[in-house]
């Protein structure tokens, strides 16, 4: 599989996640909180490989998409510290909602730009096997990748 499918692929996942966690009666506090623990994962895991592996490549192999990927650091700066905060937060927090709202409008945004503005930019950029290649380190990076959202590089910069 190569790196853009499958970071495609993890979009998908967190926004059936999303989708799920907006469908969930406001007072199931358990259920949404597994929702959560769930989406927290996906989106750490998701976020190490594109910072460690994929966009370093492409920052390489397709210099004119740097800004974009500058931009998704820093956008993946909020995101990681909007999980480490609802990772925290007892989902009968008033404020549980609203921070999941918020970080959902901002990994859509962050998707959007991404499978929109630049990733035909790096698919025409890197090609097939070059894609391919990265695919399987971002595969084999997975298990290793960091659970806890603060451990992302992004968290600290």
């Amino acid at each position: 599989m190569d790196a853009i499918v499958m970071l495609k692929d993890d979009h998908k996942t967190v926004e059936k996640l999303f989708k799920q966690f907006e469908k969930t009666d406001s007072e199931a506090h358990q259920d949404k909180q597994k929702i959560v623990a769930e989406v927290i994962e996906e989106l750490t895991v998701h976020t190490y490989i594109e910072e460690t592996i994929f966009y370093p490549a492409v920052r390489s192999d397709a210099p004119d998409t740097t800004d974009h990927v500058l931009e998704s650091v820093e956008e993946h700066h909020v995101i990681v510290w909007m999980l480490s905060e609802l990772k925290g937060l007892d989902p009968a927090d008033e404020r549980y909602d609203a921070k999941m709202t918020v970080l959902m409008e901002n990994v859509r945004h962050h998707i959007k730009e991404e499978e929109q503005d630049w990733f035909p930019e790096v698919r025409q950029a890197m090609g097939r096997n070059r894609l391919r290649e990265l695919g399987e380190q971002m595969a084999t990076a997975r298990s290793d990748a960091p659970r806890d959202p603060l451990a992302i590089p992004s968290a600290s910069q």
